[in-house]
């Protein structure tokens, strides 16, 4: 036990032998109905010390990975992109692909978080899963991918709040000039606000995901019908389904449509919320599989039809395209009434509310499974639970601390700062990637690999997926994060000025500098990802 702003807080302790799997087998023999403690033993096979307390069920991590993403609240935050970049056809389209892509994605990781339900996640399963001899620095580069990627989404989503209110402010008074640093301000209130009610509340709000997902579903159903019921005249079909508005300058219009693919793909960002917050649910083999299952499959729902509703209801293109906030724009020319696109920009802003929210929890619960792990530097304090309030106080204080750094990017350039969208879907992709690479090579040495990993000791996970879909998701997920990689670094518009440049490159340098120098002066050192023992070693 260690000391914490006065109170006792558990710190992890990597040198307590693993429980044996025999030990598992035995407990769940037995007949136990006391799921959280099969859990524990589970994770403590692979070296892990149980730490935190299981206080959510299937609903709370259902709703809490749909708060994270809230795919259609995402398409409208972020609608100027695919209008840009092919107009109706990349915004429908768009979105039917990244779903094909996206529910690759979710099963891949859904197959292997029922067998290794880690708050790790991806670097937890790319450690058990690689060759011995690499385990330790592809899942110390995968983790890194992952702590990163959360850190710069947390940043992209909080700066819609102030876009959102700064658009608001605009109409209501058009003398009104947004500055800069007003945006930062407001910005960096959104992260301090909710990073402290992360550390003061979050245990004591179970409830909120629920109210967030109830405001979500209702908000989307009365914004859809009111929008389609009111907007007159309605845009004829041909310009709905087969018009391609290339503004972006890339002469080709398939790379603009590629490249506006970000907002389509931004309607699954932070898709990995629940794996991250395995250790903190009960039945987490079950739960957390079916949570990204479920957000995929009613973000599609949610963000098509919502789609679908704003492109007939809009008529002025143009003037869609200038606004400072487009969907206020479609709401304002739909309904015909300034107080009803109010209220919508009023849902839209509480749905982002619990968005970052629900982030900056699991950005932090990465970033804590990464200093148990004693990959990072002040590991010994990062990997600490406050014993009353129940969460990780110094990893949420060190996010918000990064989440305020890359806030002052936004008084430099909002350029270089809009590109931690791009870069935090990237770094998000790659971290998927890893694993399905892994998991893909098992297939091709044939079912007796594959049950190796995802049938430990002759007992299937809790979420199988038949041989060939497994392969097809797998190769689809990889598929993903190459796309990711290549296009959404591109810049968006041509010609390239320092105004319009695509800044992810240089975000995704910074990031590989930081993670190279961490490993050189303190990670190659010390960091251990979970492992299992010899004799149930499944590695190639």
């Amino acid at each position: 036990m260690a000391k914490e702003f006065g109170r006792e807080v558990v710190s992890s302790d990597r040198s307590k032998k693993p429980r044996s799997v025999d030990d598992t087998i035995q407990l769940e023999k037995t007949g136990s109905h006391n799921v959280g403690q099969v859990e524990d033993f589970d994770i403590s096979r692979l070296g892990l010390e149980p730490q935190t307390t299981r206080d959510m069920g299937i609903l709370a991590v259902i709703a809490m990975g749909w708060n994270i993403c809230n795919s259609w609240a995402a398409a409208a935050a972020t609608l100027a992109i695919s209008i840009a970049s092919g107009g109706p056809v990349t915004l429908l389209y768009g979105i039917v692909l990244i779903f094909v892509l996206g529910e690759a994605c979710a099963l891949s990781m859904a197959e292997i978080a029922s067998v290794y339900p880690t708050s790790g996640g991806q670097y937890h399963y790319t450690s058990i899963l690689a060759p011995k001899r690499l385990s330790r620095a592809l899942s110390y580069c995968c983790g890194s991918l992952n702590v990163f990627g959360w850190i710069t989404l947390a940043a992209g989503c909080a700066i819609t709040i102030p876009q959102m209110i700064t658009a608001l402010v605009t109409y209501l008074d058009p003398t009104y000039v947004s500055q800069r640093w007003h945006m930062f301000l407001m910005y960096q209130a959104v992260n301090v606000a909710f990073t402290g009610y992360n550390i003061l509340l979050i245990k004591r709000t179970a409830w909120i995901y629920d109210v967030g997902f109830v405001v979500s579903i209702a908000g989307i159903l009365v914004i859809t019908v009111t929008c389609l019921a009111r907007a007159q005249p309605k845009q004829p079909n041909e310009f709905v389904w087969s018009t391609f508005i290339n503004t972006t300058g890339w002469p080709s219009d398939g790379i603009a449509f590629l490249t506006g693919l970000v907002n389509a793909n931004f309607i699954y960002s932070g898709l990995d919320g629940a794996i991250h917050i395995a250790e903190e649910c009960t039945n987490a083999a079950m739960a957390v599989p079916w949570a990204l299952i479920s957000t995929v499959t009613i973000g599609f729902v949610t963000a098509f039809a919502f789609a679908v509703a704003m492109t007939y209801s809009y008529n002025d293109f143009d003037a869609v395209l200038a606004s400072p906030l487009p969907v206020f724009e479609v709401w304002l020319q739909a309904v015909s009434s300034p107080a009803a696109a109010i209220i919508f920009l009023f849902i839209l802003l509480v749905c982002a509310c619990f968005a970052v929210i629900g982030i900056l929890q699991t950005a932090s619960r990465l970033l804590w499974c990464f200093a148990r792990d004693d990959a990072l530097v002040g590991s010994h304090r990062l990997s600490r639970i406050h014993s009353k309030l129940g969460v990780p106080v110094w990893a949420l204080l060190v996010n918000c601390a990064l989440v305020f750094i890359l806030g002052c990017v936004y008084l430099g350039s909002t350029s270089a700062f809009n590109a931690l969208l791009g870069t935090g879907l990237i770094l998000q992709q790659l971290s998927f990637g890893i694993p399905a690479a892994l998991i893909l090579g098992y297939r091709f040495g044939g079912q007796r690999a594959v049950d190796k990993i995802l049938s430990p000791h002759g007992q299937k996970g809790r979420f199988r997926l038949p041989s060939a879909v497994g392969f097809v998701a797998n190769a689809l997920t990889i598929v993903h994060g190459l796309v990711a990689l290549v296009f959404y670094t591109l810049p968006v518009q041509l010609p390239v000025t320092a105004s319009n440049m695509n800044y992810a490159c240089a975000v995704l340098g910074i990031a590989a500098l930081f993670t190279f120098g961490n490993w050189i002066w303190y990670a190659s050192k010390r960091y251990h990802g979970p492992r299992l023992d010899d004799r149930d070693s499944v590695l190639l």
